[in-house]
């Protein structure tokens, strides 16, 4: 999936309007509730404009589905690529527009193409990041590695899913890009404190419990 380009200045009234209020009607409706009329009247275009310039609802969403998740799909696929341990991108999902962020909340939740290759190309990099910085853990290709992964992937991303119960305990809108480093903070301060109960006398037992990579499923 290829990143949108910036909308020339003459298309910010046609195809650019057209989809920021689509983003907008998506986030708030769900695929199944956005129509094709709502999003005109959202946009103050026509449905034909609609169709000429998307062809169709689904038409119009797959071009959500590239401006608001294509960038963050494009630096995962860059820095598997590019053999880069660095698993996740919170921070650069936070900081995305606040409608394109919200957009990828809801299509986390309904599903959507492009949230799902999101979601396997960050447990992807997740997976590298794990077995570089502890290989005797999480053994390159072990079960144990890809199962961790795909929690580390969903521990992050369900901050998106679950923004509206987030936003109720912290009092802000999560969603708003104005408090990402709140976000992020939050989320290092959890990773921190965790690793150091685990490897503490209380956390130890619960540790030293678990399986090892070695001890792989049949």
């Amino acid at each position: 999936m290829a990143t949108e380009q910036p909308a020339p200045a003459e298309d910010l009234t046609g195809r650019a309007r057209i989809r920021d209020a689509a983003l907008r009607v998506f986030a708030e409706q769900g695929v199944k509730g956005a129509t094709v009329q709502l999003i005109a009247a959202a946009a103050g275009v026509s449905t034909g404009l609609i169709r000429h310039h998307f062809g169709s609802k689904d038409g119009l969403r797959r071009a959500c589905d590239e401006y608001a998740i294509g960038t963050l799909l494009h630096q995962a696929r860059r820095a598997l690529d590019e053999d880069t341990a660095a698993p996740g991108f919170l921070d650069s999902m936070y900081r995305a527009s606040g409608a394109g962020t919200r957009y990828l909340a809801r299509a986390l939740v309904e599903g959507s193409p492009a949230a799902a290759e999101l979601f396997d190309t960050g447990a992807a990099l997740a997976e590298r990041f794990l077995s570089d910085h502890d290989p005797d853990r999480f053994p390159p290709g072990a079960a144990a590695t890809r199962d961790a992964a795909a929690v580390m992937g969903a521990m992050q991303l369900s901050t998106l899913a679950l923004h509206t119960h987030i936003g109720r305990r912290m009092g802000v809108d999560p969603l708003d890009p104005a408090h990402a480093p709140r976000l992020v903070a939050a989320m290092v301060g959890v990773y921190s404190a965790m690793a150091a109960f685990l490897s503490g006398e209380r956390g130890r037992p619960i540790s030293d419990a678990s399986p090892t990579p070695h001890e792989e499923r049949p």
